[in-house]
């Protein structure tokens, strides 16, 4: 498989793509007014104790006060060989117990501010680096799951063990540290045991609201959770970032120095490989199939709904078989479409109706199939009854089109418009109940012009009833810049 990580930069806004096989998978952008927060730690401040959510709200210098959960929060280290979090039988204490108002605290934000939600934190703290992820309260070392060779995760065992020796820290070994050697490993313990001292010393002076570690940013990042042996090439548009990343990468890849190429062709980086296309085609609700049939996207607060119809696909065989290649097709689309989207949070996929349990099997397998490249952590239950595929997604930012996008003016994010004939109705009940609170010896209505058309065409002859019912002269006037639904009635 081809794959390739785009980054394009502009002075006030990044983006990276990841193109597997010429298509695009996943879409990142950060803007300099709106840099996200994940990963940031901050010295803050307990605002408010909420004993029946056992939860805080913690002032960290945002616009918003950040949630904390109690689950969240780490207890003092207690004595060698004991539990390293306090609560480690799945006991929570009382929230009372663990923070009081008032009380100063350090905390990292695990989730944006999203919506009308302040931001997501949590007191366990984490750093990661290329292979590794520093746990400063936890007396651990574990290792991803997805490393599943027997063989490997005890070497990777054996190898860290004596790295580690008896510090109090704790790490996580990352995916990408499978068939690593000691001495990478070795040097990601050493860098991290660095920044968790620089952290401890801006903790020790900081005030509250201050950040006391940054994220790292979006190309860095990227490159950090993403380049490994399996992706061909980094290209990069920007002369200043190719140099960081390529001071990054040799810093800590240098084994994937050659992957990193400065892109300077006069054809936009992003369109040259239709980048910008899928990204005006991500924002869309309809999703088309290659097999006629086509997919319906809806996000809403609550979570994300995947529609699959047959469309114009009729199939060779049967019925049976045209539902099961269509619902196959639509697994692996829809897969794409979450990562290419980043869309979290409870998602619920309508295949269509089948009645083989092979076929329901097999869909499964390839949507599994799909979401098995996904870097964010998902969830798949088994199918119902009904056809429907419960999952959820891990998402720490808002999706791709509450970035780019806001709720439309005219319908305020409703999706629909009221027609020119319920807005004509509405038009007539206003004017009764305005001559009935005002003297006026006339109206005057100002409409958009689809309304006042229909209202002087198909509705003449109910205006000229409404004008004898209040013994006064109606006169409609169109206004281009109104919506349809807006409207004024104005006595004169």
């Amino acid at each position: 498989m081809s794959e390739e990580i785009l980054i394009n930069v502009t002075p006030r806004e990044t983006r990276v793509g990841v193109v597997e096989n010429g298509m695009l998978q996943e879409v990142h952008v950060e803007r300099a007014s709106r840099r996200g927060y994940v990963g940031n730690i901050y010295k803050g401040r307990v605002q408010r104790v909420m004993p029946g959510m056992q939860a805080v709200f913690v002032e960290i210098g945002l616009e918003r006060a950040a949630f904390l959960h109690a689950s969240d929060i780490v207890r003092p280290l207690p004595p060698e060989g004991a539990e390293s979090n306090g609560n480690g039988n799945g006991h929570v204490p009382s929230i009372s117990e663990l923070v009081h108002e008032g009380q100063e605290i350090v905390v990292q934000v695990v989730k944006d501010p999203i919506s009308t939600k302040g931001a997501r934190l949590s007191a366990h703290l984490s750093i990661p680096s290329r292979y590794l992820v520093l746990l400063p309260y936890a007396r651990t070392l574990g290792i991803s799951a997805r490393i599943e060779d027997e063989a490997e995760r005890q070497r990777l065992r054996d190898v860290l063990t004596p790295l580690i020796g008896d510090t109090p820290l704790g790490y996580i070994v990352r995916t990408n540290a499978e068939g690593q050697s000691a001495e990478s490993l070795a040097f990601d313990v050493t860098y991290l045991s660095k920044v968790w001292r620089v952290v401890q010393e801006n903790i020790a002076k900081a005030r509250v609201g201050e950040r006391v570690y940054e994220e790292l940013s979006l190309p860095l990042r990227s490159l950090r959770d993403m380049l490994n042996e399996d992706i061909e090439k980094v290209r990069v548009d920007s002369r200043a970032t190719f140099e960081n990343v390529v001071k990054f990468v040799h810093k800590f890849m240098p084994n994937l120095d050659d992957r990193i190429e400065h892109y300077d062709g006069e054809r936009p980086i992003f369109d040259l490989y239709g980048v910008e296309d899928e990204m005006q085609r991500a924002l869309k609700k309809e999703v088309p199939l290659k097999s006629g049939g086509y997919l319906i996207v809806d996000q809403t607060e609550a979570m994300t709904t995947i529609d699959v119809n047959t469309g114009a696909y009729l199939g060779t065989r049967n019925l049976e078989e045209t539902v099961y290649r269509t619902n196959l097709e639509a697994a692996q689309a829809a897969a794409r479409q979450l990562r290419l989207r980043n869309l979290g949070g409870i998602i619920i996929i309508d295949f269509i109706d089948m009645s083989d349990e092979e076929h329901k099997r097999q869909v499964l397998r390839m949507l599994g199939k799909g979401l098995a490249r996904d870097h964010a952590k998902t969830t798949v239950y088994p199918m119902s009854a009904l056809g429907l595929v419960e999952m959820t997604r891990k998402r720490t930012t808002e999706s791709l089109a509450r970035q780019l996008c806001e709720p439309c003016p005219t319908c305020s994010g409703r999706g629909v418009l009221k027609t020119a004939e319920t807005v004509t109705y509405e038009i007539f009940r206003e004017i009764t109940r305005a001559v009935r609170q005002f003297n006026a010896q006339k109206l005057l209505v100002m409409a958009n012009p689809a309304v006042v058309n229909r209202i002087l065409e198909e509705e003449s002859s109910a205006v000229a009833e409404l004008e004898e019912f209040i013994s006064k002269s109606i006169r409609f006037q169109a206004e281009e810049h109104y919506s349809q639904e807006q409207f004024d009635v104005v006595l004169l």
